[in-house]
């Protein structure tokens, strides 16, 4: 699999799932958001959501595009810093 060692996250969405996690749906777990996507045909688990949350996880534009639907924010503003 690809490292890619000169940058020190491997998305730039992280931080946003994280954070529109958090404050569009207080309480929504990791694992709620992981098989929420599972019902939409994404297969991710807990663990996954971790990392892309922490950056460790590249992420696909499928996967984006789910996000996005998931936590009612555009593509855009999950890919701003």
């Amino acid at each position: 699999m690809f490292k890619n060692k000169n940058a020190s996250s491997n998305n730039l969405c992280g931080k946003n799932v994280r954070k529109f996690r958090l404050q569009n749906f207080p309480g929504f777990s990791q694992r709620m958001l992981a098989d929420s996507l599972q019902l939409e045909g994404i297969d991710l688990d807990k663990n996954a959501v971790q990392r892309i949350e922490s950056g460790q996880r590249f992420v696909t534009d499928i996967e984006l595009v789910a996000l996005s639907r998931l936590l009612h924010v555009t593509l855009e503003e999950l890919v701003s810093e």
